[in-house]
């Protein structure tokens, strides 16, 4: 299985915040927000991962995280998203990525509490979302319709009239057929391809498997739901859930990053101690 993790898009409702760096580079309590995700992709057993970023920041994703993973076998690639299309145009820029393979999509602002590795792992066919019920304002997201057997019935992206209060987060599995739907897809009136078409194509042929996680889910788009996802990470130690090779490879980074700035300080240092030592000769 492959893995992509979509991470493009402007981000204006954390401006100014994102005038000089990507949503995704921004912390969740200790790490960058990108290795959320990426956590969630590698535990599921996930080794090769396509990041789609912005034009605008595309250099920071790369200092960050262009080998941090390669001794661990994980093996990251780069798209760059010139014009964000929706979604689902994802599978159309990974489409060579994906090849024959099945895909796992997480949004790059989303953070899992529940462990849903092993589903990933045992998917096989047709395609899966994961829902969650929410309290407030479900309008603002994609939702399902269930009939009285608990039958999913509809999906609909942000209605007026919610027909429940289950939404679809920003996680989905498929199978390589996703390339083929998405490109017969008619963009929606906002001119976007919608996910929620995808989903809708594959419940229609009665190959849509859903299912509910019951932990927290953290969509960190905005100043609230950023300043939120940082507090619940730390007080649900959801930070403690990482994979020992996203830890490990982190800590290599920092460590790296930490070297390489003592030999830029220390001639200076050693300048400034030395045009010290000069001025009290004088």
């Amino acid at each position: 299985m492959k893995g992509i993790i979509l991470a493009g898009g402007t981000a204006t409702r954390l401006f100014p915040l994102t005038a000089t760096t990507s949503k995704q580079l921004l912390p969740v309590y200790d790490k960058q927000m990108i290795f959320y995700p990426l956590n969630t992709l590698i535990k599921a057993g996930i080794k090769d991962i396509l990041i789609i970023v912005a034009p605008d920041h595309s250099g920071q994703f790369l200092n960050l995280l262009g080998s941090i993973f390669k001794k661990f076998g994980i093996n990251l690639y780069f798209e760059v998203q010139k014009v964000p299309k929706g979604l689902a145009d994802a599978f159309i820029l990974g489409e060579n990525f994906i090849g024959d393979d099945n895909v796992a999509m997480i949004l790059g602002d989303n953070i899992f509490e529940d462990d849903v590795y092993d589903e990933i792992r045992q998917f096989k066919k047709g395609g899966m979302i994961f829902i969650k019920e929410v309290k407030d304002d479900p309008s603002r997201y994609g939702i399902v319709e269930f009939d009285e057997n608990g039958k999913a019935i509809s999906i609909e992206e942000k209605p007026k009239f919610p027909k429940s209060n289950y939404c679809v987060t920003g996680l989905y599995v498929y199978d390589p057929q996703v390339a083929e739907i998405v490109k017969n897809l008619k963009p929606s009136d906002r001119g976007e391809i919608e996910i929620t078409d995808v989903n809708r194509a594959y419940m229609e042929k009665g190959d849509l498997a859903i299912r509910k996680i019951q932990g927290e889910w953290l969509d960190a788009g905005t100043f609230d739901t950023l300043l939120e996802a940082g507090k619940v990470v730390k007080e649900k130690e959801i930070y403690k859930n990482f994979d020992p090779l996203v830890n490990e490879a982190i800590a290599e980074f920092n460590e790296e990053m930490k070297d390489k700035t003592k030999r830029i300080l220390d001639p200076y240092k050693l300048y400034l101690r030395q045009s010290e030592k000069n001025q009290k000769n004088i």
